[in-house]
């Protein structure tokens, strides 16, 4: 019986080939969305609380921003590495464990807060582990979400994943308040280490659809592919329609998309409105990302060409956005700007996450968190520049044009610059699985 069977005939939601909902007709999907709304609301009360913890222990805004750099620094030098032992091991295995570390990392941290014994030290070196831990743990969990589905419903699957993602943000805000208020601030961190270990308790009885062992095991085959970092990078950097992703993103992520930072200076500015004004907005820009989430996970076969078309799209709204007169006009632009934004960001993973090979996944999404990374880092300073010197309406429309001149230009310049290919050994035919 395969994991999608038997039994009473599925809601049409879930079999027809263009509903958003359609990789929920997998059972082991079904668990897994289950168990990430559990992890992700961990993960969001214990975010709601970090920078406050932080701020207490230390008194200092600077070592805040500091234990936020620390943590992502693994993922600026060892994505690659951690994609690469992605690649090497077995994909439920790797999940498994890398969940179950982050689990007892922030069971640790709830007991040093209870103990009253969590330092700067301490504080740093559990931001650093769990840096490292989730170079490993991020594409592990994301490619084995995808691989519980057929590869048609695969951007179905990353739908309903930042569905699920949303949802999980707005519980745990909220149960963060309630359970911080009650139990403290360990709660957070206790509530956030057992949810890390549900998932890891779930994985062992998820079903993939298909699954290939690592070629990395099977050493002494001639036809077992290159399992090197290198080869994962070279393939990265000599597919064009990767790269291309990768500046699409890049430029947009740097000018286009620091909402919270762009729109809270043109709402408390110009606009002369309040807090209560940008969290309005906020509330908007998250309606927005749900509504497109649900049209994303509609797509079939996403394209590198629709990417660029919606960022350059988001672009020419964030002009608008930028000129806007009013409070009103703004909340008006503002929810196809969020539209936009999810159906590309959506779209763009699932590119990213099945153009390579198999046995190359976890490497391309090794390299993509290194250069991910460092455009995060990069994005608020140089965004913060150029509202110093332009004020927000100017960085909003400079912002906006430079995404969609750049993308324009890409789709003149394409086909002028074609690199040779990388050559990539072919996998071994994939195995049906019977059993968890």
């Amino acid at each position: 019986m395969s994991s999608s069977s038997a039994g009473a005939p599925r809601p049409r939601a879930l079999t027809d080939a263009s509903s958003p909902w359609r990789s929920l007709k997998y059972r082991s999907m079904r668990w897994w969305s289950v168990a990430h709304l559990v992890s992700n609301t961990g993960t969001w009360m214990q975010l709601t609380v970090q920078n406050l913890l932080v701020l207490q222990i230390t008194g200092s805004a600077a070592a805040t921003g500091l234990s936020m750099s620390v943590q992502a620094a693994p993922g600026l030098l060892m994505g690659l590495a951690g994609g690469t032992f992605v690649d090497r091991w077995p994909r439920k295995l790797t999940a498994a464990v890398s969940q179950a570390l982050l689990g007892v990392v922030a069971l640790v941290t709830a007991f040093l807060v209870v103990t009253d014994r969590l330092d700067l030290p301490a504080l740093m070196a559990l931001a650093a582990v769990t840096g490292l831990v989730a170079t490993v743990d991020g594409p592990a969990c994301s490619l084995l979400g995808n691989d519980l589905v057929r590869a048609e419903d695969v951007p179905s699957a990353i739908g309903v994943g930042s569905l699920v993602h949303s949802a999980g943000r707005l519980a745990g805000a909220a149960l963060a308040g309630v359970t911080v208020g009650l139990l403290g601030t360990a709660s957070a961190y206790a509530a956030n280490a057992l949810s890390f270990l549900f998932v890891a308790a779930v994985i062992p009885f998820l079903r993939p659809q298909r699954h290939t062992e690592p070629a990395a095991l099977d050493r002494a085959s001639k036809d077992a592919p290159d399992m090197s970092a290198r080869q994962g990078l070279l393939f990265f950097a000599r597919r064009p329609r990767l790269v291309a992703l990768a500046g699409i993103t890049g430029i947009s992520a740097v000018f286009g998309r620091n909402y919270a930072l762009t729109l809270a200076v043109l709402v408390t500015g110009p606009l002369a409105g309040g807090a209560g004004s940008f969290g309005t907005v906020s509330t908007v820009l998250a309606a927005g990302g749900i509504v497109g989430a649900v049209l994303a996970a509609r797509l079939r076969k996403p394209s590198v060409r629709l990417v660029g078309l919606l960022a350059a799209t988001g672009g020419l709204l964030q002009v608008v956005a930028g000129l806007a007169p009013s409070l009103a006009v703004l909340l008006v632009l503002v929810l196809p700007m969020a539209v936009v934004e999810s159906v590309s960001d959506t779209a763009g993973t699932t590119v990213l996450q099945t153009d390579p090979p198999p046995h190359l996944r976890g490497r391309v999404l090794g390299v993509w968190s290194t250069v991910s990374t460092l455009w995060g880092l990069a994005g608020p300073p140089v965004l913060g520049l150029l509202m110093q010197h332009a004020g927000a309406r100017g960085a909003l429309v400079a912002g906006g044009l430079l995404i969609a001149a750049t993308v324009g230009a890409g789709h003149l310049l394409r086909g002028r610059w074609a690199p040779a290919p990388v050559p990539v050994a072919e996998d071994r035919p994939a195995v049906l699985v019977t059993a968890a």
